[in-house]
């Protein structure tokens, strides 16, 4: 029985509480080559995996190269919509299949810089996150009017909207910023559109509603909330410190100009389907995912709570697919078959995904992917393990 109790041990020792070993996450330094994960390293089916890029690869999204074209064709329908901010010519489809930080498989032009659209959204709410982890925000479901005062959260339906209402896009907020009217936004494909501009508004947290005006009404609430410029507070709390490269910018409308304490300063997008929005590489936007596939811990540093990306993971009550501006794998609307529930990601036009799954420790960025075909390309990507 000694014996025995002294074998358990040393095995506990070795193996720890559970019966496989833990893997050590690899966290990729600057400019480094991203590293690759040893034959041995990780039980996979590299034949299917290399069939899923292939799927990946002649799957390219449909859209013009030229985004500027790609963007007035996608959208437009919307009254009034013009393109507001930057744009840029894209490249081909492009990828990374990552395991614990390690590279499995890539494809295309990792390291060029691209417009990523609505994928901005989960650094955007990141930066919400960052906010209530410093004591900015005290709680997000106090009310946005008791921290930015300035009339944006006057009325008495904008008063009631909540931190968490404009996370999760169902704030139904009301009004004009930049120039672009909220009813004007991505309006309903039936009904006379007089009839939508006059609609009854839904009460804050009952509907869910994509939307960019409210989105880029959150990002300039965030503005004033940090004082700062939110891709300085993008590069100081995150970028640098999960030593992304440089290159990549974050953009607001050619006209998007807030002034506080006397400082003119450019408010972001959270989208780019009227240009602006986050340029960024393919790997940069990997860094990104490993350190939320990491519980948000970059090495031995916690950069976001793992409080936040729980909260920022949990289903919203009028939408079980969406949280705080990330898509969830949960049954609904999105869900896509054959893949975990508790999947989480990132998702922008033109098809570019940042997908997460904490659990099993993968990591899968993908870009120009047709949109309609991404449940079957991470389908496919599961069945090589």
């Amino acid at each position: 029985m000694k014996q025995f109790l002294q074998l358990s041990f040393l095995l506990l020792l070795v193996f720890g509480s559970n019966s496989a070993v833990a893997q050590e996450f690899y966290f990729p330094t600057r400019y480094e080559i991203w590293k690759t994960a040893e034959k041995s390293q990780f039980k996979y089916n590299e034949k299917q995996l290399d069939t899923a890029i292939e799927f990946a690869q002649n799957n390219e999204y449909s859209g013009s190269r030229d985004l500027r074209q790609a963007i007035l064709e996608g959208f437009k329908r919307e009254p009034f919509h013009e393109i507001l901010g930057p744009t840029k010519k894209r490249g081909g489809p492009a990828g990374m299949i990552i395991k614990d930080g390690y590279l499995l498989a890539s494809w295309g032009d990792t390291q060029r810089v691209d417009m990523t659209f609505s994928v901005t959204k989960s650094f955007l709410s990141t930066m919400a996150g960052l906010a209530q982890d410093q004591g900015l925000i005290k709680n997000v479901k106090d009310k946005v009017g008791d921290y930015v005062w300035d009339g944006t959260f006057d009325g008495a339906h904008n008063s009631k909207i909540t931190w968490e209402h404009l996370l999760q896009q169902n704030s139904d907020w009301s009004g004009e910023l930049w120039g672009g009217k909220d009813w004007a936004d991505r309006p309903p494909s039936e009904g006379d559109l007089d009839d939508w501009k006059f609609r009854k508004l839904n009460e804050p947290g009952t509907v869910m509603e994509y939307n960019d005006v409210r989105v880029n009404v959150l990002a300039y609430a965030l503005t004033h909330l940090w004082r700062k410029p939110l891709p300085l507070v993008l590069k100081e709390e995150l970028m640098d410190k999960i030593e992304a490269t440089p290159a990549w910018r974050w953009y607001g409308y050619d006209h998007a100009w807030t002034v506080i304490d006397g400082l003119k300063m450019k408010s972001v997008t959270g989208g780019g389907h009227s240009g602006a929005g986050l340029f960024i590489s393919t790997e940069d936007m990997a860094r990104f995912g490993l350190l939320f596939l990491n519980n948000g811990k970059w090495k031995d540093q916690q950069l976001v709570s793992e409080d936040w990306i729980k909260k920022a993971t949990q289903p919203s009550v009028p939408n079980v697919n969406y949280g705080y501006m990330w898509w969830l794998n949960q049954k609904g609307p999105r869900h896509w078959e054959d893949v975990p529930e508790h999947v989480f990601y990132a998702a922008g036009f033109g098809g570019n995904f940042i997908v997460v799954d904490q659990k099993s420790g993968l990591l899968i960025v993908t870009r120009w992917l047709e949109p309609s075909q991404i449940g079957d390309f991470v389908k496919q990507v599961y069945q090589a393990f």
